[in-house]
């Protein structure tokens, strides 16, 4: 079993940035894949980005060159790293976990076995 706990969401203004962080606590995250998610008012889940156990990132175009995901393994964090933000990316956003495939970036919901509870975050214009 595995906590997942996001922080860091809150209200900035557009062209702003804010850096989220998911700490882990009951079990170490350095062997395996994590990913960002965001949900949005009236859609569906989507990925934002993710990093594998080694440190490889891959992201979502619309967030391409804005976000950046990073781990620290030694506090059992990943952070994502939002800079030039829009009032699109207004979300609550969601870390999860990959337990099963250790290997390569997860970027649908079925590959991620835990996840946080979110944290908002909204841009305004």
């Amino acid at each position: 079993q595995v906590q997942l706990v996001e922080s860091g969401g809150g209200l900035v203004q557009a062209g702003g940035s804010l850096r989220l962080s998911c700490a882990a606590s009951g079990r170490s995250l350095s062997s395996y894949p994590m990913g960002w998610f965001r949900q949005a008012p009236g859609k569906e889940r989507e990925f934002v980005a993710g990093i594998s156990w080694s440190g490889y990132t891959y992201y979502a175009d619309s967030v391409k060159g804005r976000f950046t995901a990073s781990r620290d393994n030694a506090k059992n964090t990943v952070y994502l790293q939002m800079n030039s933000l829009k009032p699109e990316d207004t979300a609550v956003y969601y870390c999860a976990i990959n337990f099963r495939e250790r290997a390569g970036i997860g970027t649908t919901e079925a590959q991620y076995d835990y996840w946080g509870q979110g944290t908002q975050v909204t841009v305004s214009s």
